[in-house]
């Protein structure tokens, strides 16, 4: 017997007892013996055509991944355990997806997952083996289902970037409304921003540029000059 193998001795068609590795003796045309490997056994599971609780069509693959712990078991209570397993894991696959939203089936796959590895385990535990792990390896969605889940997507990233553009404005219009309030509290500040943005325009175009930001100022100091003018003259003159 190897290392990883177990063998189950039916002695006159009773089972006589479970020998270990190494080198054992039996007794001819009495003793007859089963080999049961207990290494992990990898299991495919085929893909198969499954409707979810929101009517949508889809391929589900999966694997399974079993070792026999009870040589005895997997062979006086069931006659093929491997065909048994990948029958019900099958089965089980076809029921738990069916009974999941689409959305739970391709964002939540972890707890599809340790579902149908309960239900496996409770199943085959009466045959000796013990299920390790169950996992849905590949999702097949139909091509309409593929597009509208692209669209959908496509959506969801125009919202966002618009959100954050929205942000932006308005954390852009409290910075405007402080500088206001800068500038108004001390107007040389606008003067001096005025001559910063003609020098950024003369680095980089070299054409002639009208500025007229400060025609209101010199309107206004100009109507000051003519009626402080015009008050003088219209003083009375004395004459001794």
């Amino acid at each position: 017997m190897r290392q990883y193998e177990r063998g189950v001795v039916f002695r006159l068609g009773k089972v006589r007892d479970v020998r270990d590795p190494g080198l054992r003796f039996m007794i001819p045309l009495v003793d007859r013996m089963r080999k049961v490997s207990l290494r992990t056994v990898t299991m495919p599971i085929p893909s198969q055509q499954i409707i979810t609780r929101d009517n949508v069509s889809i391929g589900v693959a999966a694997v399974a991944y079993f070792r026999r712990v009870d040589p005895v078991k997997s062979i006086v209570e069931i006659e093929n355990v491997e065909t048994a397993i990948g029958q019900i894991a099958q089965t089980t696959v076809r029921n738990v997806v069916g009974r999941s939203l689409l959305d739970q089936v391709l964002t939540d796959t972890e707890t599809l997952n340790e579902s149908i590895k309960q239900i496996l385990d409770r199943i085959t535990q009466q045959w000796g083996v013990y299920v390790l792990l169950v996992e849905l390896k590949d999702i097949e969605l139909p091509p309409s289902m593929q597009r509208a889940m692209a669209r959908q997507a496509e959506a969801e990233r125009e919202k966002r970037a618009k959100i954050i553009a929205a942000e932006g404005e308005a954390l852009s219009a409290g910075k405007l409304a402080e500088a206001a309030d800068v500038i108004a509290a001390h107007p040389i500040a606008l003067q001096l921003r005025n001559l910063q943005v003609l020098s950024e325009i003369a680095v980089e175009h070299n054409s002639t540029i009208v500025f007229p930001a400060q025609f209101l100022s010199t309107v206004r100091a100009l109507s000051q000059f003519v009626g402080a003018e015009g008050a003088k003259v219209e003083e009375p003159t004395l004459v001794p």
